[in-house]
């Protein structure tokens, strides 16, 4: 069968740092130190500070973590694949916080061998136009059970169960003019069949002017609440973000109905930093880039778009820069092509913004460094807890950002070297806002380095980065 060939980030790979119109979080203030009678307090800076936003929501409280097959199986995860991933899962991440288990994109497609698409799919549908999972990949899926006995085994230990799905009405199911569930109406009434994906072949728009368009899209969620659904990735809804604002209203109003509090994360970016006040009334989640994979100028070009989206970042509400293409990739053709250093930086970047973690390696060859990369579990509380994140600006080729603990008393440091040679710095805290003496702690080391006072130095290596945790001598 002739397939359509795409590049392995499924478009076209970014080529250069944003260049985002938006706001740019100034420096933290950390007056809540003063409160405390710490010695080492805040100077009185001024500055957007991540977590002051209400929560829209009380899904996602944190930033969602999980695994998605994306990255080490294309489109072409099986049952069997999934529960033994899944497995691995509960018991190596789990314990951790990692417990969303997504099954990525074409689980409906009976044909899915790559990184590729077919041209003319013949998707497994339902009488009402509905994808369904591929039989002969799920098996469990026969009978009309769809995703609900996998939901069920995954959910029994211990993990939430995602899907990917995208926007949309499936191209085939318009041919066949299938039924729109209680309704009068067909597929072909409510398609827009000029509006298409330009990198999959699989669906039409919904032209939600029409009559029966959001009746489809509540029977949608409906199914996927039967089956036990927690987690839902919507492609092919962030760009162009006016255009499929419709349906991303939609598809929120049709889980906002369907009995099932489900996570709803939109793909792929851009999003438009200027339209932050809108997505986060929609998703949890949302992309600030297309496609991130193991390239080092792909990471470099992440530290711009979390500065530029860092205001709209809180509870409820988090910028997504994308899964952690770690450890086995590509079908199990190669590993990571990150260093060990950079593996580092994308981990404290993600962690100090507070960027969701989606593991996207092959759990089945799960090495001890990427698991303890994973699993630092004082690294872990940056993403999850950690208020008050704030990008600072020194230098070229340096990028610092600051947060609070939990309890507003101690101050993370990371530092990031983003010069290929290694280099020597000293951040002088008062350019960060803090005053005062401090215990240094290093988070990836999870060690003492004993107390500082008026700067911070280190010796970064190239692509490098380092973590601290600065608490207030009293």
């Amino acid at each position: 069968m002739t397939k359509t060939s795409i590049d392995l980030s499924r478009r076209k790979a970014l080529q250069a740092a944003a260049g985002l119109s938006g706001v740019v979080a100034g420096a933290v203030s950390l007056s809540a130190l003063a409160a405390t009678g710490a010695k080492g307090q805040a100077k009185g800076g001024a500055g957007a500070q991540a977590g002051t936003l209400a929560p829209v929501t009380d899904l996602a409280p944190r930033p969602p973590m999980g695994w998605n097959s994306w990255n080490s199986f294309a489109g072409t995860i099986n049952e069997e694949q999934c529960l033994e991933t899944a497995a691995i899962m509960a018991e190596k991440l789990l314990p951790f916080g990692y417990d969303v288990f997504t099954v990525d994109i074409q689980w409906y497609e009976p044909d899915a061998t790559s990184y590729s698409y077919n041209p003319n799919p013949v998707p497994a549908l339902d009488a009402h136009a509905r994808l369904q999972p591929a039989p002969n990949r799920f098996p469990s899926a026969r009978e009309g059970q769809g995703f609900a006995p996998l939901a069920a085994k995954v959910h029994a230990l211990g993990l939430k169960f995602g899907i990917h799905v995208m926007r949309g009405i499936a191209r085939h199911a318009v041919k066949l003019d299938l039924p729109i569930e209680g309704t009068p109406y067909t597929a072909r009434d409510i398609a827009d069949t000029s509006s298409v994906c330009p990198w999959n072949p699989d669906m039409y728009g919904v032209d939600m002017t029409r009559p029966g368009a959001q009746e489809y899209y509540d029977g949608l969620f409906r199914m996927y609440a039967s089956w036990g659904v927690d987690f839902i990735k919507m492609d092919d809804m962030s760009r162009p973000y006016d255009a499929h604002a419709p349906e991303i209203e939609a598809a929120a109003k049709a889980i906002a109905r369907c009995g099932r509090p489900m996570v709803l994360s939109l793909s792929p970016g851009e999003t438009p930093v200027p339209r932050g006040g809108h997505v986060r009334q929609h998703a949890q989640m949302w992309r600030i880039s297309d496609d991130f994979w193991d390239d080092w100028g792909l990471l470099a070009a992440q530290f711009t778009r979390l500065e530029n989206w860092n205001m709209w970042m809180g509870p409820g509400s988090w910028p997504d820069a994308d899964m952690l293409p770690l450890g086995r990739l590509a079908l199990g053709d190669r590993d990571t092509k990150f260093t060990p250093d950079e593996q580092a930086t994308l981990m404290t970047l993600w962690s100090i913004a507070r960027s969701p973690l989606i593991m996207g390696g092959d759990l089945r060859y799960l090495d001890a460094a990427t698991l303890a990369l994973l699993t630092n579990p004082e690294v872990l509380g940056v993403n999850q807890n950690s208020t008050a994140n704030a990008p600072h600006f020194l230098e070229d080729g340096l990028k610092v950002w600051t947060a609070r603990d939990e309890r507003g008393f101690a101050i993370y440091l990371a530092l990031f070297n983003l010069a290929p040679e290694a280099r020597e710095v000293s951040v002088p805290l008062d350019r960060v806002g803090l005053v005062g003496s401090f215990v240094l702690r290093d988070l990836w080391e999870r060690q003492d380095r004993g107390d500082v006072k008026g700067a911070v130095s280190a010796q970064l290596p190239g692509h490098g980065a380092k973590l601290y945790k600065l608490t207030p001598l009293v």
